[in-house]
């Protein structure tokens, strides 16, 4: 049931950053290419607009996680008022008692931490996307500044299914602290326990590296979203950085 529990977690977690965080890089790349970052520069700041964008987004995707954890509440309530819970079947090992399981999780300490990682990695990797739709003109050419920000997400999924074998190794452990690894991988290991101070430590350097990650992609957003017709490198976002 552990093994179920984080493999589903990764799963919602992958798919939520890459959506989430695809939609805000193309509402910058639409804006952008329609002029209409021109007129809302005029009555705000690029930083504001940055942030409204993520922060509007990310709460769509906590709505439907509400939506989804009180649709899970009441279908469960739902089976135990009519009686057909699985502890009127026989425990057998071809027939385990799921709902005994499931009640035997700590969901007290699963739901919030997961959706701390949810919004912590949303927003971390939200303000990198918004940077990189910032920066380019159509989505086609925001390939190449993409993929250094994909590659810690997917290699975290990869690596899930071997911390779910050693959920408290030092792959685990060094990869649920790493902060663009961790919201997936941190996941995973909720249901087989970790010392509270890991989650501290874990927590803290999310947190951390959201706020830099906010910083740098401000930097960049302020200068990109007024550039046309330019072929961006990684080189130029580095310059950008440090631009008066």
């Amino acid at each position: 049931m552990a093994t179920m529990l984080g493999f589903g977690a990764a799963l919602l977690m992958y798919m939520f950053i890459f959506l989430y965080g695809s939609m805000v890089m193309r509402g910058v790349i639409e804006e952008k290419a329609g002029r209409v970052m021109e007129l809302l520069i005029s009555t705000t700041s690029p930083f504001e607009l940055m942030m409204g964008k993520i922060l509007g987004i990310a709460s769509v995707g906590l709505f439907q996680f509400v939506l989804w954890i009180l649709l899970g509440t009441g279908i469960s309530t739902l089976i135990g008022t009519l009686g057909l819970t699985a502890s009127q079947v026989p425990d057998t090992p071809g027939n385990p008692d799921w709902m005994q399981m499931l009640g035997s999780m700590p969901w007290e300490s699963i739901v919030p931490l997961f959706l701390f990682y949810f919004l912590g990695g949303y927003l971390l990797y939200a303000a990198l996307f918004a940077a990189v739709g910032s920066a380019v003109d159509s989505e086609g050419d925001s390939q190449q500044l993409v993929m250094p920000i994909s590659m810690p997400i997917i290699l975290a999924f990869i690596a899930s299914q071997f911390v779910m074998q050693n959920p408290h190794g030092s792959l685990a452990f060094w990869m649920s602290m790493f902060p663009l690894t961790s919201p997936i991988v941190m996941v995973v290991r909720l249901p087989f326990g970790v010392p509270f101070w890991e989650i501290a430590l874990s927590m803290s350097l999310l947190v951390t590296a959201f706020v830099g990650s906010v910083w740098i992609a401000g930097r960049i957003f302020r200068i990109g979203v007024l550039m046309y017709g330019q072929k961006v490198s990684l080189g130029q976002l580095r310059k950008w950085l440090f631009y008066r």
